[in-house]
């Protein structure tokens, strides 16, 4: 593993728990690939565009018009991320639950990676994702809980970025979770260490030789905003 891309969408920046739960898992795997690139992208308010009318003209466009290299407005930060993404060998995701789903930041980045005849291409027995499978790892964070036997409250979220990704041809999907962050800070004590011993319980096969810290300082980052 040669990159790993971070994609962050909380309002709350590095001060969330989506955002410390992604780093969490980019620790696992840089113990195992102590050498990997880390490209973090932030999706903060305001720097992450919504798609513009020409994004919108170009996926009813024929095929190769869609794919021209003349691509302007929104269609350009598109190809940026999907770029980013390609040249990825692996991918986390790190969200809050915001009303039962992703923010509006990383649905955003959804819809600009997520493109008709770019990463993926319609048939008549469906949609054919474009790109090479990778892993992916979603982190995420919810005040209350959505899984399991106290779940009390529908999770749009999980089905709706399995399918995205799927689409594009991303399959091999892991989600981990801190639930139930705003009944308080005992709570959120137990929450963090039911999501660490699920992280080691995956990791465990692969990385059974890794022993001892990771300096995450002391790998090239770059940050993208």
């Amino acid at each position: 593993m040669k990159k790993i891309l971070c994609v962050n969408s909380s309002p709350r920046g590095t001060q969330s728990e989506s955002f410390r739960l992604s780093w969490a898992i980019i620790d696992h795997l840089l113990r195992r690939h102590p050498r990997a690139e880390l490209v973090q992208r932030q999706l903060l308010a305001g720097n992450t565009h919504h798609i513009d009318s020409d994004y919108a003209s170009a996926l009813g466009a024929p095929e190769h018009d869609a794919q021209s290299p003349l691509l302007c407005g929104s269609m350009s930060e598109s190809e940026v991320l999907i770029r980013e993404l390609e040249q990825s060998d692996c991918l986390v995701i790190g969200t809050p639950m915001h009303n039962y789903t992703i923010p509006s930041a990383l649905k955003a980045w959804i819809d600009h990676v997520v493109r008709v005849n770019r990463t993926f291409r319609p048939t008549p027995q469906g949609k054919v994702g474009s790109l090479q499978d990778r892993p992916v790892f979603v982190a995420v964070s919810a005040g209350a809980i959505y899984s399991g036997a106290l779940a009390r409250q529908p999770d749009f979220l999980t089905p709706y970025l399995t399918s995205a990704l799927q689409t594009i041809g991303l399959r091999d999907i892991t989600f981990f979770s801190v639930q139930g962050v705003a009944f308080g800070r005992e709570a959120l004590h137990q929450a963090r260490k039911a999501a660490e011993a699920e992280m080691v319980h995956h990791f465990l096969a692969s990385m059974s030789g890794e022993v001892g810290p990771v300096d995450l300082t002391h790998n090239q980052s770059k940050v993208s905003e």
